[in-house]
């Protein structure tokens, strides 16, 4: 099937209140996150979506994929529409990195599946500080290799035109190179976030509170402006990060020369 968009359509707070926000229809291209602070609802949301909700979460929301209700929608398994990059990566199995991306380029593709897995692990490789190995078990991988693996796996391999992405900027990923890299594919990707940095290089970000969708809001010119200037100092902090990682030594001078060149001293 063909998905142009999806529709989600509001349902009950945890109060059992109607959500403020009525509609949001997400766009086959659109880069959306979803913020709010910890109990929000955030993943209950990206939950209900996976589920193609139908009045039957507790959330009482509905999905609508092109307009339809899902249960007027046939989907293969094997084709699932939707692929969720969770927090939790412990469900996977022993098998070398290879093995399970060839498994699953021969379900969702099938042929040869050789250059679908170097694109796979070359799109990885882009966003952890270790490169993968291919005969590497999977076990043996990082939290950020696996999540940075499952990633290029949903884009490339599954090809899944909706793709929804939990919190990974705890996953120890470049995760502003990952949105660099998930732009250049025309797909829809919802974050839950809690980092402004992606939230404000989004579309527009959905604001949860009580389980609700509360607002709906784009990001602005300005904002974007704002993004540039909190890039800066992130990227301050990952340079220090890196050099405590590679086991330099930090002084007060290296913090006053890296202010200074970003204008934030004289």
């Amino acid at each position: 099937m063909d998905i142009k968009q999806v529709t989600v359509l509001g349902g009950l707070s945890k109060k059992g209140e109607k959500e403020p926000v009525e509609e949001v229809t997400f766009n086959m291209g659109d880069v959306v996150s979803i913020v709010g602070p910890t109990g929000c609802g955030k993943t209950t949301l990206i939950n209900d979506i996976e589920l193609f909700a139908d009045l039957n979460t507790p959330s009482m929301r509905r999905v609508l994929i092109n307009g339809q209700p899902p249960a007027d929608i046939e989907f293969q398994p094997s084709r699932n529409p939707i692929a969720l990059i969770s927090q939790h990566t412990n469900f996977l199995s022993d098998l070398p990195v290879k093995e399970f991306l060839s498994i699953h380029a021969r379900v969702r593709q099938g042929g040869d599946a050789d250059h679908v897995i170097e694109e796979t692990l070359a799109f990885a490789n882009e966003l952890t500080g270790e490169p993968l190995i291919l005969e590497s078990a999977m076990t043996e991988l990082s939290g950020g290799q696996t999540r940075a693996l499952l990633i290029a796996d949903a884009v490339i391999i599954g090809n899944s035109p909706i793709i929804l992405l939990d919190e990974i900027e705890n996953a120890g990923i470049d995760r502003i190179r990952a949105l660099e890299l998930l732009k250049r594919y025309e797909k829809i990707f919802i974050f839950v976030t809690h980092d402004s940095r992606i939230a404000l290089l989004s579309d527009y970000r959905i604001v949860m509170k009580d389980g609700a969708m509360q607002k709906v809001l784009a990001t602005t010119d300005e904002e974007r402006m704002v993004a540039e200037e909190i890039k800066k100092m992130d990227d301050l902090l990952l340079d220090f990060r890196r050099r405590v990682r590679e086991g330099q030594q930090l002084t007060y001078d290296d913090l006053g020369e890296r202010l200074k060149a970003f204008g934030y001293i004289a």
